[in-house]
């Protein structure tokens, strides 16, 4: 059999079955099944909240792993102490505002960031995690893996989670 085309030249390749001997690699698709999950400790002091949020972000959602599957929650377990002394640069603790509503006309409630950290300081860091998650049930889902505590106390230690150093991480 020949085959005329500009790339073999005009006498054209004769293709036999032992001409072209070449490796075959499987893409590795990763669930539920083989997916490791790992506990791992992240402490927020004196971290910037976006810079800590989209790493954290990250490893949940897997990112750090070779067998990243887009559609699979093959993210670790992730504990962050130490979320009421996270930083945030300028003025945003007076002028970042997260807002809500209740459902009721007129009903739309907000907060500045100083005034959700008075309330509960591990809401600042929930809601910067949340938001770099995707927005559907697997985002639902790997916030689940997510634990924040405004202390350096946690209550996952018969897990024994592996202390990261974020700034280490790219």
């Amino acid at each position: 059999m020949y085959i005329c085309s500009p790339l073999f030249g005009k006498k054209g390749l004769t293709l036999k079955e032992d001409v072209v001997d070449t490796l075959s690699y499987k893409t590795v698709s990763a669930n539920k099944a083989t997916v490791e999950k790992q506990w791992l400790l992240v402490d927020a002091d004196g971290q910037t909240l976006g810079r800590l949020a989209s790493k954290v972000a990250s490893i949940l959602r897997g990112k750090n792993k070779p067998n990243f599957t887009p559609h699979v929650d093959c993210g670790d377990n992730v504990i962050v102490i130490n979320a009421e002394k996270v930083q945030l640069s300028g003025n945003k603790w007076d002028q970042k505002t997260y807002i809500r509503h209740t459902g009721y006309p007129g009903g739309q409630r907000s907060l500045t960031a100083s005034e959700l950290k008075a309330k509960n300081p591990s809401a600042v860091v929930e809601k910067a995690i949340k938001g770099m998650l995707p927005k559907n049930k697997l985002g639902a889902e790997l916030f689940r893996n997510l634990k924040v505590y405004a202390g350096s106390e946690h209550q996952q230690e018969a897990q024994k989670p592996t202390l990261i150093n974020l700034n280490d991480l790219k």
